[in-house]
């Protein structure tokens, strides 16, 4: 950072951090404690739709490389677009698998960013839930960095359970680097990994 940039008071952003993820798996157990919150084996990463024989070959690179894993049923990730134009792939898993979607996911952004489309991904997530209804997704905001708690209401339209959310980044502190700016905690409404 420069003198200019420091006397104006410009900031560089944070950079992706995709080892960040790996810290999911350890959240998970505090996450279960803190709020009785498990993994649902699903998770997807987010990104700004891509077109054209470069992403396609980056596609394939993924399937090829997740299917080389032997203990998954299905698919090794599907990829969807939601009602706002945004692309997911998505990777489901048993519960009990969530070191495995950890390593799907970081594959996954991964080989995107070594391709060159690492400005169009947005997030990724992990889908967790309490056995009565409730779901929380983990989001790993790509270009920031960090991790933020998104848990939609059950059976209400586009509300959010604001106070389990600040529950929840209170507990994980310790164990992710959770974004701290309120302001950037975007909802995912539909988001196929939830």
């Amino acid at each position: 950072m420069g003198f200019w940039d420091t006397l104006l008071g410009r900031t560089r952003p944070a950079l992706p951090d995709l080892d960040q993820l790996f810290a999911l798996p350890s959240a998970a157990v505090t996450l279960q404690a803190a709020a009785g919150f498990t993994p649902t084996g699903r998770g997807a990463v987010c990104f700004a739709t891509v077109e054209g024989a470069a992403f396609e070959q980056t596609h394939r690179e993924v399937r090829a490389l997740l299917d080389a894993d032997t203990d998954r049923s299905g698919p090794p990730v599907e990829l969807t677009r939601d009602s706002y134009g945004y692309s997911w792939l998505v990777s489901r898993r048993t519960p009990d698998q969530l070191p495995d979607l950890v390593n799907d996911l970081h594959a996954v952004n991964s080989a995107m960013e070594a391709d060159g489309f690492g400005p169009q991904l947005l997030c990724s997530l992990a889908g967790f839930d309490d056995g009565a209804g409730r779901r929380l997704a983990l989001v790993y905001l790509y270009k920031r960095g960090t991790f933020y708690p998104f848990a939609p209401l059950p059976g209400q339209d586009r509300r959010r359970d604001n106070a389990l959310e600040l529950r929840v980044k209170a507990a994980l502190a310790g164990d992710l680097r959770v974004e701290q700016d309120l302001n950037r905690w975007f909802p995912v409404w539909g988001a196929p990994g939830l």
